[in-house]
């Protein structure tokens, strides 16, 4: 093993959310949260294999303000090309 963090897969229904991105990430208004329900963090503890945030991402996400959680957003996205 190198070290280095593996690219995380995509879900299916967090690509669906990520399909929808574009009519709200610079839209007033509340940001949706990535959360599917799958929660449970790959084996490098990089990333939860549902929504494909980090650890440090999961606990800031209720204290973030819209433009905060948005940035995650494209965090995600990123992750999931």
């Amino acid at each position: 093993m190198n070290g280095a963090p593996t690219q995380p897969s995509c879900p299916p229904l967090l690509a669906e959310r990520l399909a929808d991105m574009p009519s709200w990430i610079s839209a007033d208004g509340p940001v949706p949260s990535p959360c599917i329900n799958v929660c449970k963090m790959d084996d490098e503890q990089q990333f939860c294999i549902g929504c494909l945030r980090t650890l440090d991402e999961l606990r800031a996400w209720r204290t973030l303000d819209d433009e905060g959680k948005r940035a995650v957003w494209r965090l995600i996205e990123e992750r999931a090309t």
